[in-house]
């Protein structure tokens, strides 16, 4: 289905029109042509590809044999996965890691029945506590930490000149569920501690418990992580050089594929060329694709990554029309013509809203036609029907708008959650994955299971918060913020600085942990997603609205698709 655009429509063009409607002024695209220029992302040749894969797969080879040689303690071998990991090469050994994992939590590298054992430090326990959890082991915090602590029951202080121990243990704490009031402390300890070692310990250490403090493990994006760890890493003096290798060369090969991938995804963005014809909206292609390469990275996803770019791209289009430029009766047409999901619906709509939904359409039969051949003409049917949810949301808020309402805090939740977009990119992020993604994990992602609903709390909290002061400056719908101060009768810092919403958002972590632990639901692949999902929100809402103001995002960007890895 191509894509006829007509011209800019008269409306927006019309001074006295704009005056009328609740114009947001997005700043423009910081980027430029920087992805369409013909310099960008070129093929460096058949033989220099041949050769850098070569090696790549050699040095591969040779770490496999590193992670499943026999080791002389079982810490190196913790020490050595995590490692893998946090380098952002575990995707090739998966396997190998699980089986090595599911022996050590059968058989614990240390004794926890009241004699320790020389492998019984702060370090290597939680250490092989957080690696468990991350594979969904069901291990007992308080069997193993309560050793740690003194005749009052709290942490021993003699703990606090081991900040390479409290490090371990700080990391393992956010991999904590509901009720587990040890990691509770734990987390509360560490933080203490570590915060007050920074100015008396070594540069380096110094270096890891600073990004540690403002992004541990858990929440970071695998890619920022692997860039940050792999700088770290190779000021070590035990650092193996052909694993440090293989992360860099691993990283710049991935990285040539996301490039490509970026540079093809903004040609047909600028085809659509909605910076012209929709100049109320944010142009942001590329944070969008950043965003969804958060989702996942590996290169077997590439055209789940397209797909998703695309959707999250459209959803961004969708969004500003309803809340920074249409009025309530226009977007009670969209929503229409988006319920009845037929290409004739067209005709009902303003011009200037034709093209997003033929654009919209086009992207949904685009995948469509790929999952029919391959036997899954259903994936796209649970997809479009978030989409109308999500639409349907947007309508609500553009209602409360047009009558003025400030609704209660459960009445904003309620539509929130669906308008925070996150339950409607988790179900669209199974369909580029293959057969994998059956029918019933479809039913299951469709059904506000505990992880989604977690993970659309930590989108919908992060982005009110940080996004309410630009958003209210233009008269945009009531946040959660505005709903609290109503509520509660407070001022808009209280509200902010409120520790309900960040215990809520604390909470909500504690129940994507709480999803991993084996049996799970669905497979893990699925549940990373879910992860990945909550993370990039994380990261990207982390120091204000980095998606809206995206100079906020630029180094980020710029460390994955634009500067290559130095060998």
């Amino acid at each position: 289905m191509s894509i006829q655009v007509s011209a800019v429509p008269a409306s927006i063009q019309n001074a006295t029109d704009k005056k009328k409607r609740c114009l947001a002024e997005f700043p423009p695209t910081i980027w430029g042509v920087h992805f369409l220029a013909p310099t960008f992302a070129s093929d460096s040749g058949k033989d220099a590809d041949d050769k850098i894969m070569h090696q790549v797969q050699e040095l591969k080879e040779e770490v496999k044999r590193m992670l499943i040689a026999p080791s002389e303690t079982p810490s190196e071998k913790l020490e050595l996965i995590d490692t893998i990991q946090r380098l952002g090469v575990s995707y090739h050994f998966e396997s190998e890691i699980d089986e090595i994992l599911e022996k050590m939590n059968k058989s614990p590298p240390f004794s926890t029945d009241g004699n320790p054992s020389d492998d019984l430090n702060l370090y290597t326990v939680a250490l092989w506590f957080r690696l468990l959890r991350q594979q969904g082991h069901k291990v007992s915090c308080a069997d193993i930490f309560n050793e740690f602590k003194d005749e009052t029951s709290k942490f021993k202080a003699s703990l606090i000149s081991d900040v390479t121990g409290m490090l371990s243990l700080y990391e393992a704490a956010h991999l904590g569920l509901r009720g587990e009031d040890i990691l509770d402390e734990a987390l509360a300890f560490t933080t203490t501690h570590l915060e007050s070692a920074v100015s008396h310990i070594t540069p380096h250490l110094a270096k890891k418990v600073t990004h540690a403090l403002n992004r541990p493990i858990r929440k970071g994006l695998p890619r920022l992580e692997a860039i940050n760890y792999i700088s770290i890493y190779q000021e070590e003096d035990s650092h193996n050089e052909s694993l440090l290798r293989f992360a860099k060369l691993d990283f710049n090969v991935l990285q040539a594929q996301h490039q490509k991938e970026v540079s093809v995804i903004t040609q047909w963005w600028k085809n659509l060329d909605f910076s012209t014809k929709l100049p109320y909206a944010r142009d942001r292609i590329v944070e969008c694709y950043f965003w969804m390469m958060g989702v996942y990275f590996e290169p077997q996803y590439s055209r789940a990554r397209w797909f998703l770019t695309k959707v999250i791209s459209m959803t961004s289009i969708i969004d500003d029309t309803y809340d920074a430029y249409g009025s309530y009766e226009e977007v009670k047409l969209f929503t229409e013509a988006i319920e009845r999901w037929d290409i004739s619906a067209i005709d009902s709509l303003p011009d200037y809203m034709k093209p997003i939904y033929r654009a919209l359409l086009d992207v949904y039969d685009e995948i469509e036609v790929d999952t029919t051949k391959e036997g899954r003409p259903y994936c796209v049917r649970y997809a479009k029907e978030e989409m109308k949810k999500q639409v349907k949301g947007y309508l609500v808020e553009a209602k409360w708008h047009n009558e003025g309402y400030i609704p209660t805090m459960e009445e904003y939740m309620g539509n929130a959650l669906s308008t925070s977009a996150y339950s409607m990119l988790a179900t669209a992020s199974f369909v580029g994955m293959g057969k994998v993604a059956t029918k019933e994990s479809f039913e299951w992602v469709t059904n506000n299971p505990k992880i989604v609903r977690a993970s659309t709390v930590i989108c919908r909290l992060r982005d009110d918060l940080m996004s309410h002061k630009f958003e209210q400056k233009r008269g945009h719908v009531a946040s959660l913020v505005e709903c609290y101060m109503k509520q509660f009768g407070v001022s808009p810092d209280q509200a902010e600085l409120s520790t309900c919403f960040h215990q809520e958002v604390e909470n909500a972590w504690k129940d994507i942990n709480q999803e991993y632990i084996k049996p799970t639901a669905v497979p893990m692949p699925f549940l990373d997603r879910v992860l990945n999902l909550a993370r990039a929100i994380d990261v990207i809402y982390k120091y204000g609205d980095g998606y809206t103001h995206s100079h906020l995002l630029k180094d980020h960007i710029a460390s994955l698709l634009v500067n290559p890895m130095v060998i």
